[in-house]
């Protein structure tokens, strides 16, 4: 998440959504009154004499809605924002009107508070991520980039270098890598305007270290670039990228990451299952159990919670556990510890001791 204060206003604070945890601080921050700015969609009626009554057309506009309700939108990385809007910058849409509108992940949106007081800003932060990721997974024959911010996972399609067989001259290897190289550089530079990214490349064979070299000789950025070549990832490509993210490596390489603390969880609970001893807790029957005697050291839930419990319920069961200091973590569909915490019920905590 990143926070930008407004110069000379206090009450306004601009909002970043980068990763599932920051779309729920944000629900939890969120409250019927306060007014959000955001960029949306709304259909125009027509209303000229040859148009049909029910036609019209939809435009993008700015506005100010003063907020009535909020709800997750079926999903953990859409949140729904309900109100009257104030002001917009389309004369052809008065205030006053009910309107809705999706905030989502890489949105930004400024809120309103007629007071911010210390825990709204504290939960805000707590989402604040000091380190990004950028994973380059390549070999002689394909690449992919991925960005990774927090537990959220951003992928390119596959970048195909076009060499096949043995029998390119060293020339031509050279200016095919060259090409290739220069390819997979156009597309990791989207992220260069970030601060804090830490580049991760890896996959079989020479060609990680070979690309490393192209970047580091031809470009100034790259030079000073936080840079890990990590070895032992025998993949390539988007398939690279997600056994890497499986792997022990990219819990050495990342051991400060979220992710990284995620799957470490996961790991921990998985090992307690196997022993049949029973440090964790599954489910919101037995979370809520736990956190009734403070058991819980680390939770992890996905979308799939909301299965179990109304939303509401749950927001109000995050607020008390993190009173608690527990370590708490959102995870989507992206990347495959999302998927395996959704198969687990949703919702699974690391208990300090057993309670049962």
């Amino acid at each position: 998440m990143k926070l930008t204060r407004i110069k000379d206003s206090d009450n306004k604070l601009v909002i970043t959504l980068e990763e599932p945890d920051d779309l729920f601080s944000l629900r939890r921050v969120i409250e019927v009154g306060d007014n959000i700015t955001a960029d949306t969609t709304r259909v125009i009626k027509q209303d000229s004499e040859f148009s049909r009554p029910d036609k019209g057309e939809r435009v993008k506009i700015r506005i100010i809605l003063r907020v009535e309700k909020i709800s997750f939108d079926d999903a953990i990385d859409r949140l729904k924002v309900s109100g009257i809007i104030i002001t917009s910058n389309n004369e052809n849409i008065p205030r006053g009107l009910h309107h809705s509108i999706t905030v989502k992940i890489s949105d930004t949106v400024t809120l309103e508070k007629a007071r911010w007081n210390e825990n709204y800003m504290k939960i805000l932060s707590k989402s604040t991520i000091k380190f990004k990721y950028l994973l380059v997974s390549i070999d002689s024959q394909e690449a992919s980039i991925a960005s990774l911010t927090g537990t959220y996972l951003k992928t390119t399609p596959n970048i195909y270098s076009g060499r096949s067989g043995k029998r390119y001259s060293a020339d031509k290897k050279n200016e095919t890598n060259n090409s290739y190289f220069e390819s997979v550089r156009t597309g990791m530079d989207i992220y260069l305007d970030e601060q804090g990214i830490k580049i991760i490349v890896f996959g079989p064979g020479e060609t990680k270290r070979r690309f490393y070299n192209f970047l580091k000789e031809r470009n100034e950025f790259y030079q000073r670039a936080d840079f890990n070549i990590v070895e032992g990832i025998e993949a390539s490509g988007e398939d690279g990228i997600f056994v890497f993210l499986r792997s022990q490596a990219m819990k050495d390489s990342m051991s400060n990451s979220k992710i990284a603390m995620v799957a470490n969880i996961l790991d921990k609970i998985m090992q307690q299952i196997s022993k049949g001893e029973k440090r964790y807790a599954m489910g919101i029957k037995e979370i809520r159990y736990a956190q009734s005697l403070n058991a819980i050291e680390a939770m992890v839930y996905s979308d799939k919670v909301f299965a179990e419990i109304a939303e509401e319920d749950f927001i109000k069961l995050l607020n008390d556990i993190e009173y608690n200091n527990t370590k708490v973590f959102a995870t989507d569909s992206t990347t495959d510890m999302g998927l395996r915490v959704s198969s687990l019920g949703g919702v699974i905590a690391l208990l300090r001791y057993p309670i049962y």
